[in-house]
């Protein structure tokens, strides 16, 4: 088995894993990366495609890539539907951000670039990972796709590797808390070929259930219905999957652009957090420490948010010398966190239907989006928090 040794090994290299190796190279720290995803296989998943503006800056900034400025959508607004009627959220006029349609895929390709030209050591393919932070040191060990076995010995271990994270799991028994809560229903999401329905996204609310209107390309857009968990993606043809958005989303002269559909899944709904986010020398980053649901944009952006202050944290760790600097990171990220998580959770009770809600319930919903589409404060409220609020 061969044996290298780095300053920081990273499991995951999706967004989270990619941009940490690409802020620590910046700061002068060595990293590894490795996921067992082969790169065409991160660079084909479907993910979420809106960046708040703190997450753009983020990436612009860095010089990770300007790509999004030039080939994302920048939006200034969304639109909240009910009753038939649209009600914008004009970003700017209230809060003076904006966000961009930018799937996720492209921001891996950034990374990915961005890495390569660097030099930075990511590999992908890998199997039979384990990771052990009981010793002096942590370490990782691994095969490559050739077979070798490699081990990696390293100052500090960083478990971006999402919401099946092993390295979650290497916490010792008593060291964390968790808080989870699963929806009773999902988003079954779909591609079609058509041009855009609208110029910004539409989040509606109906008495059939939620619907998503959102983009991709100017000939590609990506929308969501509220189903059931259970729901089997096979068994909705073309016809049954428009005949269900028509009804939740159509009238009062507004139509949907309707085209040939590909791409069909269902997203199960879950909300968890874990703390602390560090154990020794072992720190947990993205969907490895929360998820959300994805009513409000926030999984990607929660992830690069989490990057942006572990890699300051980490710089001051080998700045000072004094691993009690790490616990800030817990410290910082897990307010952002539990915004994320209210805001998430508000947003999509306040939208989808219930399955046994009475009909108190539905006009309680209806009152809450008066309350934000009727009022600039509950506007702004809104707004805050679907840009994004201040890195602290």
């Amino acid at each position: 088995m061969k044996t290298t040794r780095t300053q920081v090994a990273i499991v995951g290299a999706g967004p989270a894993g990619l941009l940490l190796s690409h802020l620590l190279h910046r700061a002068g720290i060595q990293s590894i990366v490795i996921d067992h995803r082969g790169y065409e296989q991160i660079a084909g998943t479907i993910r979420a495609g809106i960046l708040e503006a703190g997450s753009v800056r983020l990436l612009v900034d860095s010089g990770v890539s300007d790509r999004v400025l030039t080939d994302g959508q920048r939006h200034d607004g969304v639109v909240l539907r009910y009753d038939g009627e649209n009600h914008r959220i004009d970003f700017q006029e209230l809060v003076g951000e904006s966000v961009w349609l930018y799937p996720q895929t492209e921001v891996f390709m950034d990374l990915s670039v961005r890495r390569t030209v660097d030099g930075g050591d990511v590999r992908y393919g890998i199997t039979d990972t384990v990771v052990d932070v009981s010793g002096p040191r942590p370490t990782m060990t691994f095969a490559e796709p050739d077979g070798d076995k490699v081990r990696v010995e390293a100052d500090l271990l960083v478990g971006a590797d999402g919401s099946r994270s092993i390295c979650r799991h290497a916490f010792p028994d008593g060291t964390r808390e968790e808080w989870f809560r699963e929806y009773p229903f999902a988003w079954f999401g779909f591609l079609t070929e058509a041009p855009p329905s609208h110029d910004e996204l539409i989040y509606t609310r109906s008495d059939y259930g939620f619907a998503l209107i959102s983009q991709r390309t100017p000939t590609m857009q990506r929308m969501y219905f509220q189903c059931d968990p259970d729901e089997r993606p096979e068994e909705w043809d073309d016809d049954r999957i428009w005949t269900e958005m028509r009804r939740r989303v159509n009238g009062n002269g507004f139509e949907l652009q309707e085209g040939p559909i590909s791409a069909k899944t269902v997203l199960p709904f879950r909300s968890f957090v874990t703390a602390p986010m560090r154990h020794d020398k072992l720190l947990l980053a993205g969907d490895a420490a929360h998820t959300v649901p994805p009513t409000g944009a926030k999984g990607l952006n929660l992830a690069l948010a989490d990057v942006a202050v572990l890699a300051e944290v980490i710089a001051d760790f080998y700045r000072i010398g004094d691993a009690d600097v790490l616990d800030r990171y817990t410290e910082r990220a897990l307010d952002r966190v539990w915004r994320a998580q209210h805001f998430s959770y508000w947003a999509t009770t306040m939208l989808h239907a219930v399955g046994d809600a009475s009909p108190f319930d539905a006009q309680r919903q209806r009152g809450e989006l008066s309350m934000v589409t009727g009022s600039r404060y509950g506007a702004a409220y809104f707004a805050e928090a679907y840009t994004g609020w201040q890195q602290k």
